[in-house]
């Protein structure tokens, strides 16, 4: 049968085939955004990295006493020296400690604005949100400078409260630095709990109320199992910052003779660059983002579960 017979026998048309799709545009669009963050990310990010490990290898070695010194290859020399470097570990412990009490304390505040914020009691919410993110604006170095100032006994306006009560001193100047984190953190952490408080449906508000709470009540058992995965990311990025805490205690140096050189394992870091030595350095850099990366994927898996549902 030809192809005529079949069109009068009532043969249907072979379909046609469907436009392929075009790719190539849609490959070019996705490559034009991903490839400058892509070149930005190996650039400023995984080359430093390798180099700090690469680094961290060498040692130096001196022909006599007043040679000349070079790089050589040390192998794990380093890291040696990091594991028995006490004043190091004491930072480590110290930073734990300071996060282990500050962190709770400013995400609890945190918290607890946004939820004032969200729960339409106050009035001048626009005011009061600004208000509290400011603080976030003032430079650390700024923001340690000017609290340095306060607790200082001869420059405070405070003199009846600093100079009976001495908040540089090697008990209190923890605490005095965490004041300041927590003074300039607050606002910040405040915007991403407040920001996952209104993605919440209203709808949900609204059953709570008809079965009887109250705003503490929706506050306690609706908001805050709600924003809870905001919670988890203001407290890793809270983690990441304690481990990483350096500009205050180096400020803070010039008012106390409390903080050393050694305060904190960034100010160690800093300090043992400053010798120069780069390769010692570089190790206590790679140990020290070992553990930040450890602590945090710790928290986060213990709170994945929570999180989630």
């Amino acid at each position: 049968m030809t192809v005529t017979e079949s069109r009068i026998a009532g043969a249907a048309p072979p379909a046609a085939r469907p436009p392929r799709p075009r790719r190539s545009r849609h490959t070019r669009a996705v490559l034009f955004f991903v490839v400058p963050f892509g070149v930005l990310f190996v650039l400023f990010y995984l080359v430093p990295i390798g180099y700090a490990i690469v680094q961290s290898l060498y040692k130096l070695e001196r022909t006599g006493t007043f040679g000349p010194a070079r790089e050589v290859f040390g192998g794990l020399v380093q890291y040696e020296r990091v594991f028995a470097d006490g004043p190091f570990w004491a930072s480590v412990g110290r930073v734990l400690l300071f996060g282990a009490v500050q962190v709770p304390v400013m995400l609890g505040l945190a918290l607890l604005l946004a939820l004032l914020l969200d729960s339409g009691l106050v009035k001048g919410r626009r005011f009061f949100r600004l208000a509290f993110f400011v603080p976030y604006a003032v430079p650390g170095v700024v923001a340690a400078i000017m609290w340095g100032y306060l607790y200082s006994p001869n420059l405070s306006p405070f003199t009846a409260l600093t100079r009976n009560v001495d908040f540089l001193s090697a008990d209190l100047v923890l605490w005095a630095m965490a004041n300041v984190v927590t003074w300039v953190y607050v606002g910040y952490n405040m915007l991403i709990i407040y920001s996952s408080l209104l993605s919440i449906p209203t709808e949900i508000y609204e059953a709570a109320r008809i079965d009887g709470a109250g705003q503490f009540r929706i506050a306690w058992s609706v908001k805050i199992p709600l924003v809870l995965p905001a919670i988890v990311l203001t407290t890793v990025f809270s983690i990441i910052g304690t481990l990483q805490l350096i500009a205050e205690p180096q400020v803070f140096r010039s008012f106390s003779s409390a903080v050393s050189s050694t305060y904190t394992p960034n100010l160690t870091v800093y300090s043992t660059s400053s010798i120069p030595n780069f390769n010692l350095a570089a190790a206590f850099s790679v140990v020290l983002a070992l553990a930040t990366f450890a602590l945090s994927f710790t928290f986060l898996k213990a709170t994945q579960g929570r999180s989630e549902r």
